[in-house]
């Protein structure tokens, strides 16, 4: 019986004409095998940056429509490229951009969120016996209007795709070879994973795995899309990303990452009282900051400390947001520390063992490594530490848990 597969090529698996054809081989393996195949696939290599640094050329502040405009165009590109090379090996096919397949998104411009897909060129190119490669990245708003996905987007195309078309499996294809315990480039022990979960997957790629992006985790785990994470370079199976019910033996942890480009940003002396800590965080929201790790001591003399981290680009912001609050805060000196890393440690067997914190903590300790704050959900558990034993850190928690064994 004839499936239907979604694939999605990034840029460097479309890099050049000798990449398109290579590409162009492995789905006539699909369409041979009678399969239904739509292909996702984004701008060749490092088009999106050249592109950007044309409009950068024009202007210090392009439109963000126009410059959705312009970027979109990558995307065309590749399409039709990859189209030709399929049609020259035997295998009919036909592309599509975002506004052609009717791919409704909410109109943010450089940042849009999808809203709906309209599956019927699609659905008539497979019944024309034909693959249907559709541009990532892009789709229009209600105006007809282009708008870009923003980060992620073409992994976020193939999965809304794959969820329209209710696809067998949506394939992700990257210069890795999948999912692994962790950075194999920081642990050369680390070990692809044949399974993991969307929720592992999901705090993974929040927390700095770049394999694959949250926006399009998520909205497999809403739809149920099985993702296959798979190299471009070679046919060897990667890492399934599926719903926890689908894998037997749950590891306690399956996983660990570190991020390195956060900052600690304390506030001592804040007035312990109802809406303080609503009303700064209301404000750092309201700049589009996100804040990850948060403790708050205990109240001591009507006073408490807030901590939180942040991104080390948004540290300005947040130093002006703090300042206009200073006032209602009634704070002491802001503090803030530059020199810091988040190592987490991910699995959804912490929900059925226990002790996992304290390995990880212990493992941490007989490296001589300090925890400076602790965040925990049901899955993970993320401790700040200074930045220069990330590395150290990261060895040890996977060690501790066997994940190169």
């Amino acid at each position: 019986m004839a499936k239907t597969i979604v694939q999605k090529y990034g840029g460097t698996s479309v890099g050049d004409t000798t990449k398109i054809k290579n590409v162009a081989n492995r789905i006539k393996s699909y369409f041979d095998n009678g399969d239904n195949v739509a292909v996702v696939v984004s701008a060749m290599g490092h088009t999106t940056d050249i592109l950007v640094d044309l409009a950068e050329q024009i202007t210090d502040n392009p439109p963000k429509r126009e410059l959705d405009m312009l970027l979109s165009t990558g995307e065309q590109v590749s399409v039709a490229l990859l189209a030709m090379a399929l049609e020259s090996i035997g295998v009919p096919a036909k592309s599509f951009t975002g506004f052609q397949i009717k791919m409704m998104t909410d109109g943010n411009h450089s940042n849009a969120k999808i809203d709906s897909i309209d599956r019927t060129r699609i659905d008539h190119a497979f019944s024309e016996r034909k693959v249907a490669i559709i541009a990532g990245f892009q789709g229009i708003d209600k105006d007809e209007n282009i708008t870009t996905l923003g980060r992620g987007g073409s992994d976020t195309t193939a999965v809304a795709i794959a969820a329209a078309l209710g696809a067998d499996e949506c394939e992700i294809y990257t210069d890795v070879n999948g999912v692994y315990t962790t950075d194999p480039n920081k642990v050369p022990e680390a070990k692809m994973l044949d399974q993991i979960t969307y929720e592992e997957m999901l705090e993974l790629a929040s927390l700095g795995a770049g394999v694959l992006h949250s926006r399009s985790v998520e909205l497999a785990m809403n739809y149920g899309v099985t993702i296959h994470v798979r190299s471009s370079f070679h046919r060897e199976p990667g890492t399934l990303v599926v719903s926890e019910d689908k894998i037997m033996e749950k590891m306690k942890v399956s996983g660990v990452t570190v991020k390195n480009d956060q900052a600690r940003v304390t506030i001592p002396d804040v007035k312990d009282q109802p809406g303080i800590a609503a009303e700064l965080f209301t404000a750092l929201s309201a700049k589009d900051i996100i804040v990850d790790v948060i403790v708050q001591s205990s109240p001591r003399d009507g006073v408490n400390t807030i901590s939180f981290t942040i991104s080390k680009k948004d540290v300005p912001t947040t130093k002006l947001v703090i300042e206009d609050l200073k006032k209602k805060l009634s704070s002491g000196a802001l503090e803030i520390d530059d020199d810091i890393a988040i190592l987490s440690a991910v699995g959804v067997g912490m929900k059925s063992h226990v002790g996992v914190a304290a390995q990880m903590f212990q493992a941490l300790a007989t490296e001589g490594v300090n925890i400076l704050m602790i965040s925990t959900s049901e899955i993970k558990i993320s401790c700040v530490i200074p930045q220069s034993k990330s590395k150290q850190g990261v060895q040890a928690i996977h060690s501790a848990f066997g994940l190169g064994n």
